[in-house]
């Protein structure tokens, strides 16, 4: 902070009256002078000046003081509640400059849907693990929703349409549904071109999906088709449904980053590709907390990095 000959450093206005307040309030909160300069560190007689000198120099009446005890007068307790909140202010920017800077380490908890999990998520702990050796990793992949307020998860992977209220969250990227079969009923796809075409289709619904027989489709031309299908199987994990259509039982609807890898190697196809499912978000929620520790940051940014060299997905 710059001074002017006017302004000195322990004058009204300068450094000297931020150290006052720490003074006044460990006054306060402790009820004795003694009890504030052990805590401080320093004698009971700079802190007694110190605060004699802050009602000095505004001219107001800040404790009450008898041989038993001290205590805030009326303007002295209001002043000393918004005195604590810019100490813990203080003390929490301090905390958080600490933790920016400091290298990730610990055991990172988290959860994550078990299809994305195992795709995306576990390659990521390999990684995260390789380029902070003081990390360890607990990870629960479920699709069950953990909660995050026992306080055992410190991050937890959403992979859809967010149900939280919470703000603690952050978008790490997004996916697309992709309508896919095997490359074996090729020949049964040939010729379709609109969506209601699939409504008599063998179809395999994923039951862990809120509405897994009724599907919406739009064009590039802002065209609309909603279609309900006739499921001959009916599954409640993703990777589940994936296998199921691998092995030419029908068609269904996958998230791109479950099947990849079987539509770059041709064993699955995309059903009328010119025709597009609702897009949904993959985010990073968070226990409700002013700071994150730099490992949950950390492997947040690794995810954010990860999403964006699979393709397809939008950065928060």
């Amino acid at each position: 902070m710059l001074t002017t000959n006017n302004q000195r450093e322990d004058g009204p206005d300068g450094l000297g009256n931020l150290r006052r307040l720490a003074y006044f309030v460990a006054v306060v909160e402790t009820g004795s002078f003694t009890a504030a300069a052990e805590r401080l560190g320093i004698t009971k007689a700079v802190v007694s000046q110190q605060v004699a000198r802050l009602e000095r120099d505004y001219r107001t009446s800040l404790l009450v003081r008898t041989t038993r005890k001290v205590q805030a007068t009326e303007v002295g307790h209001a002043f000393y509640l918004r005195c604590a909140v810019i100490l813990r202010e203080a003390e929490l920017a301090f905390d958080d400059l600490g933790e920016r800077s400091a290298e990730p380490s610990g055991t990172l908890r988290l959860t994550a849907p078990f299809d994305y999990g195992i795709g995306v998520v576990v390659p990521a702990i390999a990684e995260f693990t390789k380029r902070y050796p003081a990390c360890k990793v607990d990870a629960v992949l479920s699709d069950q929703t953990l909660d995050l307020m026992s306080g055992n998860i410190e991050m937890a992977i959403r992979v859809g349409w967010l149900t939280e209220t919470s703000e603690q969250t952050r978008k790490i990227g997004s996916f697309r549904q992709l309508l896919v079969t095997s490359s074996s009923m090729a020949r049964q796809m040939t010729g379709l071109e609109r969506p209601e075409e699939i409504a008599d289709l063998p179809f395999v619904a994923n039951t862990a999906l809120r509405d897994y027989l009724r599907w919406s489709f739009s064009s590039d031309d802002g065209e609309h088709r909603v279609v309900q299908v006739q499921a001959s199987i009916f599954l409640d994990a993703t990777l589940a449904v994936r296998e199921a259509v691998c092995q030419g039982a029908g068609l269904s609807v996958l998230p791109d980053y479950a099947v990849a890898e079987d539509l770059a190697s041709g064993r699955l196809i995309e059903v009328l590709p010119r025709w597009r499912l609702p897009s949904g978000g993959i985010h990073a929620v968070f226990p409700a907390a002013r700071y994150r520790p730099a490992k949950v940051r950390a492997f947040v940014d690794l995810l954010v990095e990860r999403n964006g060299l699979r393709g397809g997905t939008e950065h928060p």
